[in-house]
């Protein structure tokens, strides 16, 4: 009992972050200052939002999604943003002791959270925080690793929009592949966390798991018969969550 109360406190508090969150995946992209306005406002008629129809997910289903003032749709990523963010929170406290190590990571997920919500919408994330990321990869991780990781996804990249633009452009005779690059800029030092925080043989195993979570809206692509660009910050991030949380190794599966 004593334990669930201490998951239930840490779930609130990651709650209580993740609407935190939600304001900064809304503004940076845009921005928008973090100071003016002070609290948050509905993004359709910007109604100052009250305190009590501020409250995590609780608020959210109170209002059925909707804006008191204009009536207008409030995103369903908000509540998302804030239970993945409370779940995170539980999942990492469980898995480390409570010190300054445990913060920082927090911290660094939180950002990471931050970033996938962003490169799901714009496809593009701001370079400042994946220096957040970086920095904090470097004093709670081994970097060592995060260099060996950002040096082998740059190869992987050069080798990969090689091959996009000058083989597979050839060969489908489509010129727009001439122009487009294998990974994002972005992905390179969630590739060093990876490696930072996992070490070779889980950050490898966090990669591939990856690159298969990846392929989902791949596939849904192919069955709808739609290209959809698929932003790899979001899952590189799960990749690297379930597999700093369950310890899973693609090396003890082949071996």
């Amino acid at each position: 009992m004593a334990h669930m109360g201490i998951y239930l406190i840490a779930f609130t508090i990651g709650l209580i972050f993740g609407s935190f969150l939600n304001m900064l995946i809304h503004r940076l992209p845009l921005g928008v200052s973090l100071f003016n306005p002070v609290g948050s406002e509905c993004p359709h008629c910007h109604h100052q939002i009250k305190w009590f129809e501020n409250i995590p997910v609780i608020s959210y289903l109170f209002l059925k999604g909707k804006c008191s003032n204009c009536s207008g749709q409030i995103s369903i990523v908000y509540p998302i943003v804030e239970l993945i963010t409370g779940a995170v929170t539980v999942l990492l406290y469980q898995h480390q002791w409570f010190d300054v190590d445990l913060i920082l990571t927090i911290v660094l997920f939180y950002t990471l959270i931050v970033l996938s919500f962003i490169d799901f919408k714009y496809k593009a994330v701001p370079d400042y925080l994946l220096i957040i990321v970086l920095l904090l990869t470097l004093i709670v991780g081994d970097w060592k690793n995060a260099l060996i990781f950002m040096g082998g996804f740059v190869l992987l990249e050069l080798i990969l929009t090689f091959y996009i633009q000058t083989i597979k452009a050839k060969i489908t005779k489509n010129k727009d592949l001439e122009d487009q690059r294998a990974l994002g800029e972005g992905d390179m030092p969630i590739a060093g966390a990876i490696g930072g925080l996992l070490g070779i043989h889980l950050g490898i195993s966090a990669i591939f798991l990856a690159a298969i979570l990846a392929l989902i809206p791949a596939i849904y692509g192919l069955v709808i018969k739609k290209e959809i660009e698929t932003p790899f910050i979001p899952f590189l991030s799960l990749g690297l969550l379930i597999t700093l949380i369950t310890g899973f190794n693609l090396f003890t599966l082949i071996v």
